[in-house]
């Protein structure tokens, strides 16, 4: 098992290998499609995103809602090919690594070979479990999204898989 305190720069990821059980510490942030689509949105208008992209990591989650005497909901990954559309243009602006569910497209692939960067799997059905990770929940933007508005989280040991590692492995494909 190996631990990464974040944020993961291309050092980091250069070290991963596809299969590679990790324990993330550190913040990353919560986005799933509407975040997704307004970044790219934001983008393209030349606006500046709500965070700095550069070597971050994001969660493709939202959170359920947050039981009393607890930091946050079950959050649980959302699968991760929703989000393939957007992808590439993150990547090409500094995000180095995604967190979610499932394998991901051709272009996905070449895009996380082309940026050096990470794709991360978490467990699905395990949301209450992730949940025990995240020590700190901050609301960074999109409010009016509610579960899928963008927010930073200070994980603790989160436990993932990586999943596709920036020489174009992924445990999906059986490469």
């Amino acid at each position: 098992m190996k631990r990464i305190e974040l944020p993961l720069t291309k050092e980091i990821a250069l070290q991963l290998r596809a299969g590679d059980q990790v324990l993330l510490t550190g913040w990353i942030y919560t986005a799933r499609d509407a975040a997704h689509k307004r970044m790219i949105e934001e983008m393209n208008q030349g606006k500046e995103l709500p965070f700095e992209l550069q070597d971050q990591v994001i969660y493709y989650a939202g959170p359920a809602p947050t039981p009393p005497g607890k930091v946050i909901g079950s959050i649980g990954p959302t699968t991760s090919s929703r989000m393939d559309r957007f992808t590439p243009t993150l990547l090409m602006h500094g995000l180095r690594g995604m967190i979610g569910k499932g394998a991901r497209s051709k272009e996905v692939m070449q895009a996380i070979v082309a940026n050096k960067s990470v794709y991360f799997a978490a467990l699905g059905g395990a949301a209450a479990l992730q949940a025990q990770s995240v020590e700190k929940v901050e609301l960074v933007a999109y409010e009016e999204l509610a579960s899928e508005a963008i927010r930073r989280l200070f994980v603790k040991d989160m436990a993932v898989y990586v999943a596709a590692d920036c020489f174009g492995a992924s445990i999906y494909s059986g490469e």
